[in-house]
Parts: C-alpha cells; structure tokens; sequence
C-alpha cells in the first residue's frame, strides 16, 4: 500500500505524530552502505537492515515486521535499490541473546539495525560498539537511552501508564482495589509504565494498589499471573494492564466478570476485541505496532541513506478503541497485516 493510501487509512484512528526534537544528525553510516543521495551520490545497490525484536513469538512484533517489510519495499521502489530486512529476533525475551545478535549483524555486513530491547542495560555495549564500527542503530518500542542509538519511535511510557490508569479511573468511578499487569521487570519502557499507572493513581484518593504483578511476556504465562492475582487478592476489582499479553488468549473471557471487574489495557490486537464488546475491558489503548516497522524503517532511510536530519524521538501515540469505533478499528487491524481479524467486527459500521 502506498504511504499516501496508508495516511488515509490511518486517519480515522491513528494519532501519530512527530516529536519536534531533532536527533541525529547527518552522520553518515559507515561500510559505505550510506554513500549518498541528496547530496548528488550514489546509492548502494543492497541495504539491509537487522530487526531485532524482544520475541518472534510476539504477536505485536511479528505486527511490526510485517510494517518493516513493507517500508522496505516501497522505498526499494522508490529509491531503485534492494532494502532488506534481515529478521534477527531471538524466539522468546532474552537481552543477552539479543546483544549477541546486534553483534552477528555487524559481523554479517548489515547496514543498519533497528531494536526494541529486553534489557536496556545488557545490550547498551553491543549498540554503542555496532555505532563504533560504523552501522548505526535506531530503538523502537523499549529505548536504550544511554547508548549511541540515533533514534527511537516510541511513545512517552510514563504518559501511556498515565494514560490507563486515568481510563480505569473512569470505568470504576475513581474508588476501588486495583492491581497493575506488568510484563518484563527490567523493559525500560514496562518500567516507566508502571511508574506512570502509580503517578496517575495518586489524583484518585479512592483507588488503592494491590499489588504490581510480573511475568513472562506470553499469553499464557500473563493469564495465569492474573488467576494467581485473583487467588490472592480476591478483592480486585480493576486491573491496569500495561500491555495486552493476558488478553491475547480466550481464557479470561470466562473468569472475569464484567459486573465486578474493569481492564484498561494497552494494546488492542484482533484477540482482545471480544473483551471490548464482552465489557470486561470497555477501553483498549493500542499501539501501532504495524508503524513499529513502517515507521522506523523510513527514519532510517532518511537518515542512513538520504542524509535527512530525524528527530531523536519519534512520537508514538495510542489510538483509543471502545464499542464506538470497533469497526474502524478492525478494518485498520487488517490493513496492518493481521489475518485473524474477526469478520463479525470487519462487518460493523464504525
């Protein structure tokens, strides 16, 4: 789909836009990968950039390579040259394998790297020594902010934690016990999500925090955190998810009951939409994850092989979906490249 059509499509929905803080520069990628452009020279013939996700089995990143993919092949078009995206992502979260990953691209010719990490910490080194020797690297999702990386495309996780916790606020009338799904302890960006739920919370003197509850990021592994959570908190009566794990699975569709239990969360991928429309969880704040790739594949273009100056953060923002636009929504999950998009939603007018 061109990027015209797709703005478009886009526009009922999303909300992306772009921070106005200038990042990178014209720093031109070593390897001679990034020889030229606009200023009058040639480019190469081959481009490869390494995507390096947190899991293959991810749902939300397998999104975002479909975007990635795409971006590559409409700038392969337009520039005349073969942009590849070379899939490096290790099969289940683990920064240390994605350290070593960074460091296979190098070590294989890639041009560029693109990266949402696990560990901010554990794959700082391995970013700001790919930099060193030449093949620039851009962050989405889960920053490492301490390292060389040029950019990253994300959104602002202390406003996103913010954000959900002033939509349950809402569905449960500012009073109640609550408990926060986290993912990932050490992600940089689940941190400061939960963070912001916390900051929220404190404007509303009736909503009290049970407790923050860690896994591993699979839909299984998350729902049954939520059931051990029921167990020993039997008093919730509101969850702030922080991401959309526990709810890419059907089980809690029949464990949780609408009449005595909220769920904000975030993200709003095909197998959560039965949670809107069952009124467990009235709010979904999804993520773009299709832009993920989309996006960031066209700031490394413009920065790696067009010379452009890019922001050194590319705004993410999350796009609202409830009864009222389920439809719409739907419809956008289907041009993102999602195949198991309910048709009984595709089907409804807005």
């Amino acid at each position: 789909m061109s990027r015209a059509s797709r703005i478009v499509r886009l526009a009922p929905v999303a909300l992306i836009a772009w921070a106005a803080a200038c990042g990178g520069g014209s720093k031109t990628a070593a390897g001679g990968s990034a020889a030229a452009s606009a200023a009058g020279g040639a480019l190469p013939k081959t481009f490869t950039i390494a995507m390096i996700a947190k899991s293959s089995t991810n749902p939300v990143f397998l999104s975002g390579r479909v975007g990635a993919e795409a971006a590559a092949a409409e700038q392969s078009k337009q520039l005349g040259i073969k942009i590849s995206i070379d899939w490096l992502t290790p099969p289940t979260e683990d920064a240390q394998v994605q350290a070593q990953r960074v460091s296979q691209a190098v070590d294989a010719g890639d041009n560029a790297i693109l990266m949402s990490t696990s560990d901010a910490n554990k794959v700082t080194d391995a970013i700001n020594s790919a930099v060193d020797r030449g093949v620039p690297v851009m962050m989405f999702d889960s920053d490492a902010p301490n390292s060389k990386r040029f950019s990253f495309y994300g959104g602002d996780d202390n406003a996103i934690g913010r954000q959900v916790m002033d939509e349950l606020a809402k569905q449960m009338n500012g009073k109640g016990n609550i408990a926060i799904l986290a993912g990932n302890q050490n992600a940089p960006n689940l941190q400061q999500r939960v963070q912001g739920v916390k900051d929220a919370a404190a404007k509303y003197p009736g909503i009290k925090i049970l407790n923050t509850f860690y896994h591993a990021e699979t839909p299984q592994d998350a729902a049954a955190e939520v059931m051990r959570a029921m167990n020993a908190y039997p008093n919730i009566q509101g969850w702030a998810m922080i991401g959309g794990w526990a709810l890419w699975t059907k089980a809690l569709l029949t464990t949780l009951d609408p009449s005595k239990i909220k769920v904000v969360s975030v993200d709003a991928l095909p197998q959560q939409l039965a949670y809107i429309t069952k009124g467990i969880a009235p709010v979904l704040l999804a993520q773009p994850t299709y832009d993920w790739g989309y996006v960031s594949v066209n700031t490394i273009v413009d920065h790696v092989l067009l010379h452009k100056e890019v922001p050194a953060h590319v705004q993410m923002n999350l796009i609202r979906v409830t009864k009222d636009n389920l439809g719409t929504y739907a419809r956008q999950l289907k041009a993102w490249g999602f195949t198991d998009v309910d048709s009984s939603y595709l089907a409804l007018p807005h």
